[in-house]
């Protein structure tokens, strides 16, 4: 597809997606750069509930598809139903490095980007719309990023045009820094947002409560306590958040307080109505707290039709069997798990894709990668997973495209459910590894502060 000889090429990587009724937008790097972005973004439309897929590039970002920047990165995908169309922001990277959005009004056809953020740097995007059709601030869309040039400053900006527009960046009222916000709208037109902060020690949230012409001071979701992982594989305690139709929001992370030694990764949720107080932490049960498997990279979709004790939730993610591998025999797998009781039982999980050899992944400067985030999307009630996979590299030429799953996965109550509730953190639990000196997740801008790079 392309040629250009910084990118690994053939990389597809870090796959966002999201669902409006029966059509699906994909979004994910393509020709991955070691040194931060890839040659462009590319997209997958599906208008069948992933029946079939159309698929291409963004034009007019990067200077190898008529823009020009140097590099792309950090697709995420939203759907204004207001305004009827979908919205890919992304990372344009060099000269200046920036937030902008890709327009589609039927997620096949885009248009050149379009600017958002007005700070010196800008790392980490993400985006989200509110559909809510009893919100009084039906139709507005939220671009969260932070800043690495002032430390990782949070920023939010809002447009209410469809995203032709986008109003001056505005930070929170306790000048919040961290990283991987993720906006979630809930139904009554409240955003709140979480991220983990500047120490790399918490997850936090903040909430706008106006329309985002204002945004609170930031509040604890709880501690993140991490397992390295092993491999050089990139991955780190970012959210992966999303939103039930009742207004609850849902946080997963990585995290290590459940197992003894901090040995391996589970992943881990905490809940919240209101964006302020949020529930104790509790563990995903993939597996049982002495399995050896270490799970990294969620990507957490709703079925946005379910709330409460019925809501829908499907998780992607990776793991290895084993955490205590190398590069050279640590093997790297695609997982899905779902809960059709809001979280308190799980279904047994699903093991989409692997085992992937870390050598067939592309390099980066933060570690071999699939991607900073996996992706789950509700179409019309059924979940589908996107994902990287790879296969053995033919020479120096990768094979690394993006998958969705075949047929989705209907989220209802099978097989012996799993819970839990009788789980309990490890007492004194801590990370396994120290603070490191922390690097922006896209160009190697070195920020000013220790925080873990993982």
């Amino acid at each position: 597809m392309f040629s250009n000889p910084a990118s690994q090429h053939a990389t597809e990587v870090e796959a966002g997606a999201f669902a409006f009724g029966s059509t699906m937008v994909s979004a994910f790097q393509v020709g991955r750069i070691f040194d931060g972005g890839a040659a462009d973004i590319g997209f997958a439309t599906s208008t069948d509930s992933g029946a079939h897929w159309r698929n291409g590039l963004l034009p007019g970002i990067t200077t190898l598809e008529g823009g020009n920047f140097q590099a792309v990165s950090d697709p995420v995908v939203a759907y204004d139903s207001a305004h009827g169309v979908w919205i890919i922001s992304h990372l344009p990277i060099g000269p200046g490095d920036q937030v902008a959005v890709s327009r589609s009004a039927d997620g096949i056809n885009w248009d050149n980007p379009i600017l958002v953020s007005n700070t010196p740097d800008a790392d980490k995007n993400w985006i989200a719309c509110d559909n809510s059709a009893i919100s009084p601030f039906f139709g507005r869309c939220y671009v969260q990023w932070d800043d690495p040039a002032e430390n990782g400053l949070m920023w939010m900006s809002t447009s209410v045009d469809g995203g032709l527009t986008w109003r001056p960046g505005l930070e929170t009222a306790d000048l919040a820094s961290g990283i991987g916000g993720q906006p979630a709208v809930q139904p009554n037109g409240v955003v709140v947002v979480p991220f983990e902060d500047w120490t790399g020690a918490d997850m936090r949230a903040f909430v706008s409560s106006d329309g985002g012409a204002s945004w609170g001071a930031s509040v604890m979701i709880g501690t993140i306590i991490d397992h390295f992982v092993a491999g050089n594989f990139r991955t780190s305690a970012l959210p992966s958040a999303a939103v039930d139709a009742a207004g609850t929001v849902y946080v997963v992370w990585q995290d290590c307080r459940f197992r003894p030694n901090c040995a391996s990764n589970d992943l881990v949720m905490s809940t919240s109505a209101d964006g302020a107080t949020w529930s104790s932490v509790s563990r995903i049960p993939i597996d049982a707290v002495s399995s050896p498997a270490d799970h990294f990279v969620p990507g957490l979709g709703i079925d946005p039709a379910t709330s409460g004790e019925n809501a829908h939730l499907g998780l992607t993610y990776y793991f290895y069997s084993a955490a205590n591998c190398s590069e050279a025999n640590c093997a790297l797998n695609a997982g899905f798990i779902s809960s059709a009781t809001g979280g308190n039982t799980w279904n047994p999980p699903v093991v989409l894709a692997g085992p992937m050899s870390l050598d067939w992944l592309p390099d980066t400067f933060a570690g071999l990668m699939v991607g900073d985030y996996s992706a789950t999307a509700f179409a019309n009630g059924t979940a589908f997973s996107v994902f990287a996979l790879a296969r053995a590299k033919s020479g120096s030429l990768f094979d690394e495209p993006i998958y969705a799953t075949t047929n989705g996965f209907t989220v209802a109550p099978h097989g012996l459910a799993a819970t839990s509730a009788a789980d309990h953190v490890i007492p004194g639990a801590r990370p396994d590894h120290p603070h490191r000196k922390f690097y922006d997740q896209e160009h190697r801008y070195p920020v000013k502060r220790p925080v873990p790079q993982r």
